[in-house]
């Protein structure tokens, strides 16, 4: 095992040296006598420098004894899954510091054959734990009694070489808990790390393990891909072990044959590239990572595979990707369980992203900007940001006219909306009000009304309320007559 270096002795040190409760909390298992040490992430992090306020130890105690000893140092305590073995709680230091801790029963869960549940047994001992765990990397242990640091399968060696290993066989390891291989792809991602050859080759081999894994349990592993600085390396996993093809089909399906004439570009590629830009605009726009507009770069295509057409003279089409492809986002997210309004707001983004072509194409109407701020409604900031990603021409000089191009559309849409809150786009007169001026009441003309007026508002900008109720009346005599 390598020696641990100065800045991470220093670094385990401070973990142990954190403020005065979780001390007193950690004493409290000792006196009781019971193994009490800190795992996992919370030592893999801490000896990368990177330890948050999230603090996961393991004991020999059972749940019932974890939660006798947590509620003597805080009453902030809930049962995050007792079954499990696990217990949590909120400490609150003087200084106002503040510790989210998880205790967990050491454990030694595995998977039947057939089942998408573990089978939850409590160990007797550290060791039977840790080679349990996921990775070497997530497999080491401190102490807390006297800060040894405890690495029986060189989690430490893999740290400083940064491999992505399994303490058991990968291939006992993956059948234990198919997730581990998801989570494999998102370690690669999350830390920058590289998977040991043995890791992708049982991938590979137990790729279609992962049916047995509930769709809600994948989605999350999923979505903490996605939401790292960079997902790239951990879906090019997904891709390359064929997990991809069980759990997000849509994604190695762009990975179509080129045509013969080079005609069109890498849609997997371009896909990854609009993804890496995205990410690069949501932080130059001041966003945090988001999940939306992410899955948005990675949907946004998916339709151009099953609308592929090899046009007279070699050029390739994909007409009605957006709209093919926006059914199959939802089709997909549902699939995976995500929410309703996530699944609505992606799918919307993906039928919308060609549509700012047509005014690179050519001057738009103020008319034709204000339908698109309607179309895309609470998503406009998104469509900004996946539009904008969605150039990853080479060409220089059309990279720059779209991008100009796109410039010209934010500001016009800045400049609508200062002039007639256009994001809060509504008729002159409000329902109340048609009523009055048509002397009608309430039923399915003063809805038709409202549409007429609302499509007035949108061509020609505020009418005001005289020009309105004249228009309205005209409207009204029309369909009487």
């Amino acid at each position: 095992m390598p020696s641990l270096t100065d800045e991470q002795r220093a670094a385990l040190a401070s973990v142990l040296a954190t403020g005065p409760r979780v001390r007193k909390l950690a004493r409290q298992f000792e006196r009781a006598g019971h193994e009490f040490y800190l795992v996992g992430g919370s030592v893999r992090d801490a000896l990368m420098g990177r330890l948050g306020n999230d603090l996961d130890y393991t004991t020999s105690a059972r749940p019932d004894e974890i939660e006798a000893l947590v509620r003597s140092v805080t009453s902030a305590v809930w049962d995050v899954g007792r079954e499990f073995g696990t217990i949590a709680c909120r400490i609150r230091e003087d200084d106002g510091s503040e510790w989210v801790v998880e205790i967990t029963t050491f454990r030694a869960d595995s998977y039947a054959d057939h089942t998408r549940k573990p089978d939850v047994i409590f160990g007797d001992h550290l060791g039977g734990d840790l080679i349990r765990r996921d990775f070497t990397v997530n497999a080491m242990a401190l102490r807390v009694s006297d800060a040894e640091l405890l690495d029986p399968f060189g989690g430490l060696a893999d740290l400083v070489t940064e491999v992505i290993r399994t303490p058991a066989a990968a291939e006992l390891s993956f059948s234990d808990d198919p997730l581990r291989m998801m989570r494999a792809a998102r370690f690669v991602s999350q830390l920058g790390f590289h998977p040991d050859p043995e890791v992708v080759a049982a991938m590979t081999g137990m790729a279609s393990r992962i049916t047995i894994v509930s769709a809600e349990r994948i989605r999350d592993e999923l979505v903490k891909l996605l939401l790292t600085d960079n997902p790239r390396p951990g879906l090019n996993l997904l891709v390359d072990t064929g997990l991809a093809e069980i759990v997000l089909p849509e994604l190695p399906a762009l990975k179509m044959e080129r045509d013969e004439h080079n005609r069109h570009k890498d849609v997997y590629e371009h896909t990854l590239t609009v993804l890496d830009q995205a990410i690069e605009l949501e932080k130059a726009r001041g966003h945090e990572p988001d999940l939306v507009n992410r899955l948005a770069a990675i949907f946004h295509d998916i339709g151009k595979p099953r609308t592929r057409k090899f046009e007279p003279g070699g050029k390739v089409s994909f007409h009605h990707h957006d709209v093919v492809g926006a059914k199959l986002t939802t089709k997909r997210m549902q699939a995976l369980r995500f929410s309703t309004q996530e699944t609505k707001s992606v799918a919307k983004l993906v039928e919308l992203h060609l549509r700012f072509h047509g005014y690179a194409d050519g001057e738009w109407t103020d008319s034709a900007v204000r339908r698109y701020v309607r179309d895309a409604g609470d998503q406009l900031e998104r469509l900004h940001i996946l539009t904008r990603s969605d150039c990853t021409t080479r060409n220089v000089r059309k990279a720059q006219a779209l991008r100009r191009a796109y410039e010209e559309l934010e500001w016009r849409i800045d400049e609508l909306a200062a002039r007639e809150e256009l994001e809060s786009t509504r008729p002159d007169l409000d329902g109340t009000r048609i009523m009055e001026v048509l002397g009608i009441g309430p039923g399915p003309v003063v809805g038709q009304a409202y549409k007429f007026l609302l499509e007035r508002r949108l061509e020609d900008g505020p009418l005001g309320e005289e020009r309105a109720t004249r228009e309205l009346l005209q409207w009204w005599a029309a369909r009487e007559s």
